[in-house]
């Protein structure tokens, strides 16, 4: 008996002080970040010396070189591209649209969506039909559809505290409505803005053309726009919507993810990913999107590094290329893993802005769900109370197909689709502490990660 409760007691005590060290060292993370924390510094000049980056473009090479700069000057033990073919999308001169009735025209802000075809030079009018779902469309039939430009109308729900839930039930629409107007006919098609907020900015985005179906053009229209134009059709649904774009496809252009790695000291060829996607869309600098979730991973070893940290596994960071309109950089880092053999245990991606931290989500089985739960003690004084199953991310999705339990950082989502895809993402949009919170919040977890395995 006396053995059982001694036993009992040095477990305890073991574990308390475990405990006590692992709260020390988070500490010691917080510290360094919010004291000497270089992610605020490194997204300014991303923002304002390189800027947009959409694959294939010239912004997009400089990121490259630049961040593989950054991370062999802070001297991790690896820093390597990867090769990869990306689609090359341009914009071209800036559209133009408006509303007509009668004589009366009436200009509202729009943005091309990421893969649609340019209109004719003269560019498209014609009448419009307002609809909010894809069935109600279908119900029109192609009569009532035919030679008209399709306005897509539903508001993401504002009634979502999870923003991305709200988006995640509004966004087919640009993904699909091109695809849907042209299959009944229609001229063209226009999207309401995926924004939460009423203002003048348009917000861009993939969009796809199904297979067989005519290329009609397709552009977001900001949400006033987007509210005016209903308003008009309702008094005056004879109405003509007009726009003018120009964008264009290019060939497939040559690109790189790039990485940099700590090496691990027990055991290397376990391998643990911090990341967020390189790329950005053309209308902004892609602050928020992604640049914060770039300069957030590369602070995570920066942090441990100056900590004087030794890992026991391999960390990396990996800027990813090409998630906004093609994966092609995520899909190439899981298929070269695989192709080397390689075992990533767990993957962190940062993909949803840089503002205040709240928690991760979670992609794995149950038993490494509840083994992420134990740490939550740990983390909730940090703010980082919502831990638990949910997404990982875009770029370290095609990872969990060999065994990798993923991670998504999760901020306050409140205003994020203020500036996601839209031409006010910029540098001036993000706090430094907000930003440094999310890197020590990631660092943290890669920490934990590193030192208990998944």
């Amino acid at each position: 008996m006396k053995k059982s409760i001694f036993l009992l007691l040095f477990i305890t005590t073991a574990s308390f002080a475990q405990t006590r060290e692992d709260s020390v060292m988070i500490g010691k993370i917080y510290d360094e970040a919010l004291s000497n924390g270089q992610g605020y510094e490194w997204l300014r000049y991303l923002c304002k010396q390189i800027g947009p980056r959409l694959s294939g473009s010239t912004g997009a090479q400089k990121a490259v070189t630049w961040t593989k700069q950054v991370m062999e000057q802070q001297q991790f033990d690896r820093v390597f591209l990867q090769d990869i073919k990306v689609p090359y999308w341009v914009r071209g001169a800036k559209e133009e649209a408006y509303i007509k009735v009668g004589k009366q025209k009436t200009k509202v802000p729009i943005a091309a969506l990421g893969g649609s075809v340019a209109t004719a030079p003269k560019g498209v009018e014609a009448e419009v039909i307002e609809v909010k779902s894809f069935q109600e469309l279908r119900d029109l039939g192609k009569e009532k559809v035919k030679g008209k430009i399709v306005f897509f109308n539903r508001p993401m729900d504002p009634t979502k505290l999870n923003t991305f839930e709200a988006y995640g039930r509004a966004v087919e629409q640009r993904a699909n409505g091109a695809t849907e107007a042209a299959n009944l006919g229609a001229v063209g098609a226009i999207v309401r803005s995926m924004s939460t907020s009423q203002d003048d900015f348009p917000h861009t985005g993939s969009m796809r053309y199904g297979t067989g179906v005519p290329l009609i053009p397709t552009a977001g229209i900001s949400t006033n726009g987007a509210n005016l134009l209903s308003q008009q059709l309702k008094a005056n649904p004879n109405l003509t919507f007009y726009f003018r774009q120009n964008c264009e496809t290019m060939p497939d252009a040559d690109s790189h993810n790039v990485v940099g790695e700590l090496k691990g000291s027990e055991n290397p060829d376990e391998i643990i990913v911090v990341g967020g996607h390189l790329d950005s869309w053309d209308l902004a600098e892609g602050a928020h999107d992604d640049g914060a979730g770039c300069v957030q991973s590369m602070e995570v070893l920066r942090i441990l590094k100056a900590l004087g940290y030794k890992p026991k596994r391999t960390i990396r960071a990996v800027m990813f290329m090409n998630e906004e309109n093609g994966l092609r950089g995520g899909v190439k880092y899981a298929d070269l893993a695989k192709q080397n053999k390689e075992n990533h245990i767990a993957a962190v991606e940062s993909d949803n802005g840089g503002f205040t931290p709240r928690g991760f989500g979670i992609v794995g089985k149950p038993a490494q769900r509840a083994k992420a739960l134990l740490w939550k003690d740990l983390l909730a004084p940090y703010g980082l109370a919502e831990i638990g199953p949910g997404g990982g991310g875009a770029d370290i999705g095609p990872l969990a197909q060999t065994g990798t339990v993923l991670f998504g950082f999760k901020p306050d989502s409140q205003r994020y689709f203020d500036v996601h895809h839209a031409s006010n993402d910029n540098f001036e949009n993000v706090n430094k502490r907000e930003l440094d919170l999310g890197a020590a919040s990631m660092a943290a977890m890669i920490y934990l990660l590193d030192k208990y395995g998944i």
